[in-house]
């Protein structure tokens, strides 16, 4: 896997382990919801700060984003589709 793939996987992998939806990590961190869709298909280059703004969204440490999942990990089903009720 190259790096844009690896930190893609873990993303979504922590943002749905979490329940967190695209939208909710967007807002959280600071960035736009579709840019998240982008980074977790591997589509985007993401910059250092974006990465320290996601984690801390995440409450985890960078490192977390950029370990490579092992061969047997299962992707992860989507969560129900729609937005978030305004809290």
């Amino acid at each position: 896997m190259d790096a844009r793939t690896i930190i893609g996987w873990n993303l979504r992998q922590l943002r749905v382990a979490q329940g967190l939806s695209q939208e909710r990590l967007a807002l959280t961190a600071g960035i736009d919801r579709a840019y998240v869709g982008r980074v977790e298909r591997g589509s985007e280059n993401v910059t250092i700060s974006t990465l320290e703004a996601v984690a801390r969204a995440l409450a985890v440490p960078v490192a977390h984003l950029l370990v490579e999942p092992d061969g047997e990990a299962e992707r992860l089903a989507p969560l129900k589709a729609g937005r978030e009720p305004a809290h």
